[in-house]
């Protein structure tokens, strides 16, 4: 059956919108204008629930603040006229009135020429009166008159009606956000509701198989709904109003129908996953049945989040976000808060920047503009902004870094030493008080743990222990972790110290290979011949480690150069790799006996390394170095170490 002109133009659209790379700045474009202009809807609100909402239309004040001249002080109300001359030689007497001015209390008498009448701090000004000597200016003179003798200018101690707010001057502004000062104002000139911007219901939708919401046990493959979680989050703190649909399967027809009934109830619909075009991501081929005009971006040029899907269904936005948690929530907070905020009625973000040197040479890809998360430390010139290496899959990459920074999309590197532009997170810099660069270990977990109580705040970033170095070196940090082994001297560590190092002993580690329990190519050999049997066996798949790590140096030699299968799997941590083990993705791998002993695995120890500490000798007296180095060797931490399955030294 042939298709008409019109539905050829219409396929051949859609295809075209799957297909077709956009740059960021044009895919906003695209998005804002299938939705702008639009009246933001609007409702009243109690003050008391007007907290962090903006304001749909302008206020002018109804009446004056204060709304009568009033007394700043306690003292006495008079006509500045009878103290023109008064002085500490001639001091000026005045009769009191027969009454006292409280707060609330309307005066009845009026101050006439030689009299004086008690006031309080608020309280309304008398007629005859144009100023307030405060009580300490004066001397009782009997029962009912006081001596003065400095003189009062007129208008002295008085707040004249309107001299805060005056009536028909515009209190606030469309769009203002409403925080306990502007409260504070509308409470002052009588105002008890406003006309607010109404959040806009945002419904939230994970999709995929494997996911399973927190609280629930995980099966093999499956993973927790993290996305579904901090999107709602997000969205409440951008001025939405989330609501959290659950986690729907890879199926088209519940899919569907989960979308339709989404977009009949919010304002707006948020999924995540299921927009990359794989066999399981169906969201996007579902747009298509709900609305005009259906995607109107589908694959941006950016890094991470090119399969960030923008669509409008009659009149409401869709997103669907990818399913990664740091691609899904560097799009979202780059470019889905911007609309979803002036769906709100809230004025654009004011991002804070700041300038910090990159210490390493970061790929790029071509064509893309790629966003990079950093943590930013103290160095010996200003800021130093370290890439997060964890990858768009990492839930920490987005909640520990301090920033992003932005590499071009006709860049292919950012090189080592750059002067970059990083757009905060938060509005301040959180410049950490100990920055520890190199080798992460738990026990080293166990060291901080004292520190973070106490109120410090401390980073640690996992470089391996040679990057450690070199961040010590530099100056970038002030301790490195390092456990690396020198052949010449036999000894960990100290032969890689230079001048302005010096070590610190931590603890000792046995490393060694680990494997399933009931490997019998394993059982009952030593880590060489365990090794000797892998490398015998074509079949047996090993699991390695980074470069620059101190357990790739001590796996090296027991290889002496042969490269078995899975050679080039080089995970960052000892937990990946026993996890690699465990899961039997991989036959064996050398980890930390701790690990191996947690994950379940058999364990042939093979040696004690030295994870000890490179410390930057400038910065040893440093409260928080002298903190950290007190706890390394303070008797709590050393039974935690022990207990952990470490040796302290």
């Amino acid at each position: 059956m042939s298709m008409n002109p019109q539905s050829q133009i219409r396929s051949a659209l859609e295809q075209e919108q799957f297909l077709k790379i956009l740059s960021r700045e044009e895919a906003l474009a695209r998005f804002e204008a299938a939705l702008f202009p639009r009246a933001v809807p609007s409702e009243k609100r109690k003050l008391g629930d007007a907290l962090g909402v903006a304001l749909a239309e302008d206020i002018t004040a109804p009446i004056d603040v204060p709304p009568f001249d009033r007394s700043n002080v306690d003292g006495f109300a008079v006509r500045s006229a009878d103290l023109a001359a008064a002085g500490e030689g001639a001091p000026r007497r005045l009769t009191l009135n027969g009454e006292t001015i409280h707060c609330g209390i309307a005066p009845r008498m009026q101050v006439a020429a030689g009299t004086a009448t008690p006031i309080a701090t608020g309280g309304p000004l008398p007629r005859g009166a144009d100023a307030v000597v405060m009580v300490e200016h004066t001397q009782p003179a009997g029962s009912d008159a006081i001596d003065v003798r400095r003189v009062v200018s007129p208008g002295q101690f008085v707040s004249y009606a309107g001299s805060d707010i005056a009536r028909g001057e515009a209190l606030l502004r469309a769009g203002t956000i409403i925080g306990s000062r502007e409260i504070g104002m509308l409470a002052a000139c009588g105002i008890a509701e406003v006309n607010v911007a109404r959040k806009p219901r945002v419904a939230v939708i994970s999709t995929g198989d494997e996911l399973v919401q927190p609280g629930e046990a995980l099966a093999p493959a499956e993973i927790y709904d993290t996305n579904g979680a901090i999107v709602a989050a997000a969205i409440d703190e951008n001025g939405g109003e989330a609501v959290f649909l659950g986690a729907i399967p890879d199926d088209e027809t519940k899919l569907e129908s989960a979308m339709r009934s989404a977009l009949a109830e919010a304002d707006m619909l948020v999924l995540s996953g299921g927009t990359s075009k794989g066999a399981g991501d169906l969201s996007h081929r579902i747009i298509g049945r709900l609305g005009q005009p259906g995607i109107v971006a589908h694959g941006i040029a950016l890094k991470p989040g090119k399969p960030l899907c923008l669509a409008v269904c009659d009149g409401k936005p869709v997103v669907i976000l990818p399913g990664f948690p740091t691609s899904a929530m560097f799009t979202f907070h780059d470019m889905i808060v911007p609309i979803l905020r002036k769906l709100a009625g809230l004025p654009p973000r004011a991002d804070a920047k700041v300038s910090a040197t990159v210490p390493v040479r970061i790929a790029s890809e071509l064509g893309r503009t790629e966003f990079v998360m950093v943590s930013l430390v103290e160095g010996r010139d200003g800021l130093i902004a370290y890439p997060s290496g964890k990858g768009s899959g990492a839930i920490t990459s987005f909640a520990q870094a301090d920033g992003f920074l932005r590499i071009d999309a006709l860049a292919d590197q950012m090189p080592a030493g750059t002067e970059a532009e990083v757009t905060l997170f938060t509005p301040h810099v959180r410049v950490p008080d100990l920055v520890i660069v190199g080798s992460h270990c738990t026990g080293l977990d166990l060291v901080t743990a004292q520190l973070a109580h106490a109120g410090l705040n401390v980073r640690s970033i996992a470089v391996g222990s040679l990057g450690g170095l070199a961040a010590a070196k530099r100056g970038e940090c002030d301790l490195a972790p390092i456990h690396l082994f020198d052949d010449k001297s036999e000894t960990y560590n100290s032969p890689y110290l230079v001048e302005g190092l010096e070590l610190v002993p931590g603890w000792r580690r046995m490393q060694g290979i680990v494997f399933r329990k009931g490997d019998r190519r394993f059982e009952g050999l030593d880590a060489k011949q365990a090794v000797a049997a892998a490398l015998a066996d074509p079949t047996c798949i090993m699991v390695n480690r980074n470069q620059g790590a101190g357990t790739r140096i001590l796996i090296d030699r027991l290889l002496g150069g042969a490269r078995p299968e899975g050679y080039w799997n080089q995970p960052r941590s000892h937990n990946a790799v026993a996890a690699a083990v465990a899961q039997h993705r991989a036959d064996w791998g050398m980890t930390i006996a701790p690990v191996a002993h947690a994950a379940g695995l058999d364990f042939i120890p093979f040696a004690e390394e030295h994870y000890d500490f490179a410390l930057v000798s400038a910065r040893k007296d440093r409260a928080a170095v002298q903190a950290f180095l007190d706890a390394l060797v303070s008797d709590e931490t050393r039974a935690a170490l022990e207990r952990a399955g470490f040796r302290p030294a």
